[in-house]
């Protein structure tokens, strides 16, 4: 008898570690349960190792500002992007076409729904975004990645289901570790990163804050800090001259075991950091990213401060002194960081690949 063939799943992500850590999730738990997957992104994931058959290079463009000929260079490329994702599609005949957000996941799902192949959107954020907004309607289903969601109607919200953020299998493993909770003379261990690029305002900012600590609290800090590679020599020369213990780097690769090992951690909330806090259960003051259109990073830090495991801190108001009074207090009262790591902890979903995958295999019907 012949061999039966594997269903194939194609999954569609730009080329940011936000879209395709969800994505490198999804595709690891569909591949244990015998679905082949291929990745359809842009050029800049060309040097991602993605564990996919093959990977798709669709053209794209993400929608900046309103001058009329950048807007037609943009809907020129998407067009180019659609076409490619059309022929695509009807070459390797995909059971069905999973989106991770961002607008080089327009063209592959347009595409799909052109065909009539089955679309699944996950939508990481607690906002939906502009290209999400373009898509929802078009769509089979929409995983979300909070529980709730903003910007959608009723009849978006009818194909609505909640799944969580899919994190990766290094954060699975550190989320089974205990918060271990912070002795009043203790070490405190805090750890700072600003995304996947790190983030000017960290830098410039943590170390000023610390710098105002007590003498007897700044003793008792280590300070694991990513930052910027033009960025990283400061940072640590002043944790030097302030005689803060402290680990400075532009890229950890270990960064969950990095946040396992925290008491407090300092950082920007984007889906997949927020996802990622929370599956391994840790305390954070969250500083979203102030300028973003569709203000997702505020939306996802309010999520969590809502749940009560973070504090959220608007960039405006992200001071040294502001950012001082915060360490301070939470220094000088361990059992409320504890309640709080148990309350993201609370807040997190470590099975949402597992969830993300039953909810694509029941739209492609395999």
């Amino acid at each position: 008898m012949p061999q039966a063939v594997a269903p194939l799943v194609l999954l569609a992500a730009g080329g940011t570690g936000g879209h395709l850590f969800p994505a490198e999730s999804l595709a690891v738990v569909l591949k244990k349960r015998g679905v082949t997957v291929d990745l359809a992104t842009d050029v800049r994931a060309a040097h991602f190792e993605f564990p996919a058959r093959q990977v798709h290079l669709i053209p794209s463009a993400t929608v900046r500002g309103r001058d009329l000929l950048a807007l037609a260079r943009t809907a020129l490329m998407l067009t180019r992007g659609t076409l490619k994702a059309w022929s695509t599609i009807g070459r390797i005949k995909p059971q069905v076409v999973v989106g991770f957000g961002g607008y080089p996941t327009v063209p592959p799902l347009i595409a799909a729904s052109w065909r009539g192949v089955p679309t699944v959107l996950h939508e990481q954020n607690g906002v939906m975004g502009r290209a999400n907004r373009l898509l929802a309607a078009r769509v089979t289903a929409i995983a979300t990645g909070f529980r709730v969601l903003d910007k959608v109607d009723d009849r978006v919200r009818a194909k609505l289901t909640f799944t969580g953020n899919p994190v990766r299998p290094l954060v699975i493993e550190a989320s089974k570790v205990p918060y271990h909770a912070l002795n009043a003379d203790g070490t405190f261990r805090l750890l700072v990163f600003g995304g996947s690029q790190g983030a000017r305002v960290m830098s410039d900012v943590v170390p000023e804050a610390i710098g105002k600590l007590d003498a007897h609290l700044r003793a008792r800090l280590h300070v694991v800090q990513q930052a910027r590679p033009e960025d990283v020599d400061a940072v640590a020369a002043r944790y030097e001259k302030l005689g803060v213990a402290h680990t400075c780097a532009s890229f950890f690769s270990d960064l969950p075991v990095r946040m396992a090992a925290a008491h407090l951690v300092i950082s920007r909330s984007g889906a997949s950091t927020v996802a990622e806090l929370s599956a391994v259960g840790r305390p954070g003051i969250l500083v979203p990213l102030p300028h973003a259109l569709d203000q997702d990073q505020l939306a996802n830090a309010g999520v969590l401060q809502d749940a009560g495991g973070a504090v959220r801190i608007v960039q405006a108001d992200f001071t040294a002194e502001r950012l001082a009074q915060e360490i301070a207090a939470l220094a000088a009262e361990p059992a409320r960081l504890a309640a709080m790591a148990q309350a993201a902890k609370a807040a997190g979903t470590v099975d949402a690949a597992e969830r993300l995958a039953d909810l694509v295999m029941k739209i492609a019907g395999i």
